[in-house]
């Protein structure tokens, strides 16, 4: 009986070998099932991550083409990282996610990845049209007239746009410009980007400078002592273009300034909206209203 008891000993421990072996080198199809439930899993879960460095890759250069649009094109510092991030700093809006098998979340991801993935198109498209919009813009901004064609506290503004007294003729005439007395020999600014469109004496204006500008735009700048740009000459706004004086009907030294569109005189006042202070744009506004008579 002892004997019998050894072999039946010995063949149970044979027998649990053999599970054993058989467990741990033949998959049960529960195992197979779940091994290549996880290599599925896997494989989606690359998948995944190599769309999200995708778009994460196209969601930089979005953000490097929006912060040159705000840095060159608006003038305004660009915006901030916890701008971009508002709100993505709550760890609750997660929390769901816990509750999600494997199949779920992946299911999700990728419906929020295409959804990323066609919001990033359209925003990129979209992006490109603005910034080619907007540079079209800023090349017309530099030709609209917009500055002062004399520095500050070098000039008194002696006459606004408009009907005004002619110490000449006696009488009131239209004022197709402004004219700001100041001293002989002041230096004129160009107020636009443009080409010296005529430079030289002109009957009435004296020595004139007229700058076409381009997109209809055109500025006249009468009674100059002289005329320092040729005709044909590209002029960028600010730069020096000539010197106050009194030529040509003149009751003192004075530039005469006039803006044109579309060959049709425009006010002036309406074009200084660079460099000037609210403020300062109001009393140049009531000044022009109430300015005297005309100088040339």
């Amino acid at each position: 009986m002892a004997s019998m008891g050894r072999y039946v000993f010995v063949g149970m421990c044979m027998a649990a070998l053999v599970l054993s072996v058989v467990f741990y080198f033949f998959e049960s199809p529960t195992e197979a099932n779940l091994r290549a439930e996880n290599s599925r899993l896997k494989s989606e879960y690359e998948m995944l991550s190599h769309r999200l460095e995708t778009s994460l890759r196209v969601m930089d250069n979005i953000k490097e083409r929006d912060d040159n649009f705000y840095r060159v094109m608006m003038q305004m510092d660009p915006l901030s990282r916890g701008q971009r991030l508002a709100g993505l700093d709550n760890e609750s809006r997660y929390l769901k996610l816990n509750s999600m098998s494997h199949n779920e979340l992946i299911v999700s991801l990728t419906r929020q990845l295409d959804l990323l993935d066609r919001q990033l198109y359209a925003q990129s498209v979209s992006f490109d049209k603005l910034k080619e919009m907007a540079e079209r813009q800023e090349d017309k901004l530099h030709h609209i007239p917009s500055i002062f064609p004399l520095s500050p506290k070098t000039y008194t503004l002696a006459s606004g746009y408009g009907y005004r007294l002619d110490p000449v003729l006696g009488s009131t005439r239209f004022h197709s410009g402004m004219d700001f007395a100041a001293r002989e020999g002041t230096d004129v600014s160009a107020t636009a980007d443009g080409k010296v469109k005529f430079a030289g004496w002109k009957a009435g204006y004296g020595n004139c400078i007229e700058i076409d500008h381009g997109f209809n735009y055109m500025t006249r700048y009468g009674n100059l002592q002289s005329c320092d740009v040729t005709e044909g000459e590209d002029i960028k706004r600010g730069d020096n273009i000539g010197k106050v004086g009194s030529t040509g009907k003149s009751s003192g030294p004075h530039l005469h300034y006039e803006v044109r569109f579309k060959d049709e005189p425009q006010n002036p006042v309406n074009y200084y909206f660079m460099g000037v202070s609210p403020e300062d744009y109001e009393r140049m506004i009531s000044a022009s209203e109430n300015a005297g008579h005309i100088m040339d």
